[in-house]
């Protein structure tokens, strides 16, 4: 008997654009569009980040507001609908649940886990505080532990341990540099492509 499938997705990248490059976008500070496609240290990445932020004064508002104008990368929301219904769909992220909701909202409210920020009362991001380390990864070992048929996709150096951990592992839209260094996961480039590894690898049509 097979088992139960659950796809597991990165957000940024994947379903929405990046957060931070349109925030630098939004406020022309080119240092905010450095992301984990680029940088595998999250922890030195999101230390860079709010130190940028204090620099410039920005606070939590500013980029809500940015994020409050973001939608779904084109073809997203009908790509989770496709998948939600043959399989269960969990988002994997390194985001927040303070900058994800709006984005959330767009695509259906599927399943997210993620980390939190620590907001001071004037509305500076003070701290951030990861749910766990190496939580994709781990998201996934509970899963297979559990007797599920675990199925995975991302994009930056901080999926690659969920792709790993997973059954099935593909990278969508990664950076050129990305697959020359991890040639075992497949690119998919569209979600027509994505679809049909999912398919595959779930046994599902």
């Amino acid at each position: 008997m097979q088992k139960p499938v659950i796809v597991c997705l990165d957000l940024e990248g994947v379903l929405v654009p990046e957060i931070w490059i349109n925030v630098a976008l939004k406020t022309g500070i080119e240092e905010l569009k450095i992301t984990t496609r680029e940088m595998p240290d999250y922890d030195a990445l999101m230390t860079r980040r709010l130190n940028i932020l204090d620099q410039h004064n920005l606070t939590i508002h500013d980029i809500q507001s940015v994020i409050d104008q973001m939608g779904p990368l084109e073809g997203a929301t009908d790509f989770v609908a496709w998948l939600r219904e043959r399989c269960q769909t969990i988002i994997l992220s390194d985001t927040f649940y303070q900058f994800a909701h709006p984005l959330m909202r767009q695509l259906g409210f599927p399943t997210l886990f993620c980390n939190q920020l620590e907001i001071d009362e004037a509305g500076r991001i003070v701290s951030y505080h990861m749910r766990m380390p190496n939580q994709k990864k781990h998201s996934v070992a509970a899963l297979k532990s559990l007797n599920f048929h675990v199925l995975a996709a991302g994009d930056a150096y901080n999926d690659t341990a969920m792709l790993g951990e997973a059954h099935a592992g593909f990278f969508f839209c990664p950076p050129a540099h990305l697959p020359k260094e991890f040639p075992q996961f497949p690119v998919t480039k569209t979600y027509e492509e994505l679809k049909t590894h999912f398919a595959q690898a779930g046994n599902f049509k």
